[in-house]
């Protein structure tokens, strides 16, 4: 019975363990989104604080990828701080900045989102023991 426990609670910590990373990706797409609509904000009229508030939110953005690629692919991260950004971003600038959203952008992010999921399933994920052995080796 204390066996049973312990393997759910090793289980239960590596589940937590990378759901941090999952989180700091998230704040990355956040950050970035964020960062960029304050530089379209900052370019009609936004003035300085618009341009700082996109200094530090892309800057925000950055890090937090870094610490997320530890324990998520690369090409999964990328693909999708990228991508969701792209996505969210070009929705937002149509409801905040009256930009349209043509047939073909919309077309052009379905097929981005698409890409995005292939690339996620076509992805395995990397052990920590694989990780470790890596860099040691």
């Amino acid at each position: 019975m204390f066996t049973r426990h312990l393997i759910c609670l090793c289980i239960f910590s590596g589940r937590r363990e990378i759901m941090i990373y999952w989180i700091l990706l998230a704040l990355a797409i956040v950050s970035e989104i964020t960062g960029t609509l304050a530089l379209k904000w900052a370019s009609v009229g936004g003035g300085h604080a618009g341009f700082i508030l996109m200094l530090v939110m892309i800057s925000l953005s950055y890090i937090f990828l870094s610490f997320s690629v530890k324990r998520i692919a690369l090409g999964v991260a990328y693909a999708l701080w990228e991508g969701v950004g792209i996505v969210l971003i070009t929705l937002f600038s149509v409801l905040l900045f009256n930009e349209t959203l043509t047939v073909q952008k919309a077309l052009g992010l379905l097929v981005l989102i698409a890409g995005i999921l292939l690339i996620k399933t076509g992805t395995r994920t990397v052990s920590r023991k694989a990780e470790v052995r890596h860099v040691a080796g």
